[in-house]
């Protein structure tokens, strides 16, 4: 059986930035965007994570809004360790760095992302029985990052409440309170 193509695994739901300067990024997306409350989760290590195939322990916070039909994201990493969100799989300050889907089959994402000529570049366990992976989709020969790079998350259960209310909040949101720690 033929795997699906990267674009069947499922529909971007997150535009995702890593800023020089991610408080002035939360600036810019709430004052001038509109978008917000942005909740922020501090100092994230991925459970068995790896970069390029290695052990990883690269430590990041993450900011989250809803913009519409879509989530944005804003990361800064907190340690100096090897990343994609530092080097080569970096882009330029203020260009998207990576797309998410979801998925419920993180196996079959894999396969389909290998099988179209991707690479893995980061995988990881989220929560208690969620998955992800973080690939560069561009041909062999145009790496690192010919594209953008696509996250694909399998949501740990309770991932869609979160969710959920990440989109509610933004529902009507006056521009109060923009920046919300979660944890």
């Amino acid at each position: 059986m033929t795997p699906p193509s990267i674009s069947a695994i499922g529909k971007p739901m997150q535009i995702a930035f890593v800023p020089d300067d991610f408080d002035a990024a939360l600036i810019h997306w709430t004052q001038a965007m509109g978008v917000g409350p942005f909740f922020v989760m501090q100092n994230i290590v991925l459970e068995d994570g790896r970069f390029m195939g290695a052990p990883s322990d690269c430590k990041f916070t993450i900011a989250l809004a809803q913009w519409g039909d879509v989530q944005i994201e804003l990361i800064r990493q907190e340690n100096d360790v090897p990343s994609i969100y530092r080097g080569d799989y970096r882009p330029p300050s203020g260009a998207m760095h990576h797309v998410c889907v979801l998925t419920d089959d993180i196996a079959g994402a894999r396969d389909a992302i290998e099988a179209g000529g991707g690479q893995v570049l980061v995988e990881g366990k989220v929560g208690a029985n969620g998955a992800v992976i973080y690939a560069d989709c561009g041909p062999a020969g145009t790496r690192p990052n010919a594209g953008a790079i696509i996250e694909v998350l399998q949501p740990a259960s309770g991932s869609e409440g979160f969710f959920a209310m990440v989109a509610e909040a933004a529902k009507g949101w006056d521009g109060s309170d923009p920046v919300r720690l979660v944890g």
